[in-house]
């Protein structure tokens, strides 16, 4: 296997830089850079040096010898003065030694799961973690990268491998009079599984936590709808204009709401037909988008928006306005006025759809599989033949190891791994 190592600090310039290496080449490239080996998880000092005997740079090194490590193989750190020149002089030096190549995205966690360090849901967390922008985002990512759902998952698969255990002592002892069939324990607790997976599958899920809570503001055109999308961002993101139609396709924009992650989602007008073949475009799409939406702010004609939808009555400042006769909100979003409550109004109705700081949150490849487990379990509560039972117990079981990466396709590993930055 190859060395990989890469930057694994912030951008420079910086105060510091880090600079890991892991992989069965490690520890000679410390000792090369450093010119001795330190003492194992203790900072060391050290002048290093290229392959020439050039200076590169006075700094820290760290050793952590395999297997305990995090990526669970020989790993050292270089602790540097985080100027470009610095890094890519300490890196063209890494690079010439041989073995050692640049870490692709994601690699270092790759490597901690492929040596058991992590599983799948805690590298999925820690994903969801590194890419955090809310305290509630961080809260519920170090809750999954801790290992959360991983116990949860853990815990379902002794009970379940303890329910199949006693359909294999009636396969094998069926013909013996000590053991007349399942007992009615094992009915008891093949429900009692069901239903926690059931009620997990109720919880909020973590796609509008990591993705933001997504807010469609919609109605026909020239109804104020970029008006009060530039309102509630509080930056001019969508030209708003006099000229109808002048929105032609979808525009999403990231917002934190006192701590709730959002997207804001402006859009065409929606009207009968477009007055030309892009606009009637843009209409389509924007009817995709009230579809996925997790709420819709419906800015036009009174009770004619899509259920659920809160009406908002905008421009509440212009005189000759069409007032709604009970809007949810009244606002302008030329003066103002209505705006905080709105945004106030929608951090609450976010949260209360979103998981909770600490609580268990399955993204989708998570939900589904969920999901496969609790249709099996449910299936075989009413199914009489043991061989049937004891192979729906079974699928159940890979559908929780397939959560935690017991068994997992690479494409799904390509596509975890590569949401990381190249030096994790």
């Amino acid at each position: 296997m190859d060395t990989i190592f890469a930057l694994s600090s912030g951008a420079p310039p910086a105060g510091i830089a880090v600079i890991r290496v892991t992989g069965p080449e490690a520890g000679k490239a410390l000792e090369k850079l450093a010119g001795k080996m330190p003492l194992s998880r203790k900072a060391t000092r050290a002048w290093l040096r290229d392959g020439k005997g050039n200076h590169l740079d006075d700094g820290l090194v760290l050793w952590f010898p395999g297997p305990n490590s995090v990526t669970g193989e020989d790993l050292c750190e270089f602790h540097l003065h985080g100027g470009r020149a610095v890094i890519e002089a300490v890196e063209a030096a890494l690079a010439a030694i041989p073995g050692l190549r640049k870490a692709q995205a994601g690699e270092f966690t790759r490597r901690a799961f492929a040596n058991g360090r992590i599983d799948l849901a805690e590298a999925e967390g820690l994903a969801d973690l590194l890419s955090a922008e809310t305290e509630l985002q961080r809260q519920a990512a170090v809750a999954n990268a801790g290992g959360l759902l991983s116990r949860k998952v853990e815990a379902w698969r002794e009970e379940l491998l303890r329910l199949s255990a006693e359909i294999e002592a009636v396969l094998d002892f069926d013909d013996e009079d000590d053991v007349g069939g399942l007992p009615e324990t094992f009915f008891a607790g093949l429900s009692a599984l069901t239903g926690d997976l059931q009620t997990t599958l109720a919880l909020p899920s973590s796609e509008p936590l990591r993705e933001g809570f997504r807010v469609v503001l919609a109605g026909p055109p020239n109804a104020g709808k970029s008006t009060l999308f530039n309102a509630i961002l509080e930056s001019e993101a969508a030209i708003t204009a006099a000229l109808a139609g002048t929105t032609r396709d979808v525009l999403i924009r990231p917002v934190a709401i006192n701590g709730i992650p959002f997207s804001l989602i402006d859009m065409a007008g929606l009207r009968d037909q477009g007055s030309d073949e892009v606009e009637s475009v843009g209409i389509d799409r924007a009817r995709g988008e009230i579809a996925r939406a997790d709420l819709v702010l419906w800015l036009g004609e009174e009770g004619q928006g899509p259920e659920g939808s809160w009406e908002i009555e905008a421009q509440c400042d212009c005189a000759d306005r069409v007032a709604k006769v009970s809007p949810d909100f009244r606002l302008s979003a030329v003066t103002g006025e209505g705006i905080a409550n709105l945004k106030v109004a929608l951090a609450q109705y976010a949260a209360g759809k979103m998981p909770k700081p600490g609580d268990l949150a399955l993204n989708q490849r998570q939900s589904a599989l969920v999901e496969f487990a609790s249709s099996e379990l449910v299936r075989a509560k009413d199914e009489t033949d043991p061989l049937i039972l004891a192979e729906q117990l079974r699928q159940a079981r890979l559908a929780f190891d397939a959560l935690v990466g017991r068994t997992s396709t690479e494409d799904v590993l390509d596509v975890l791994f590569g949401r990381f930055c190249i030096g994790k």
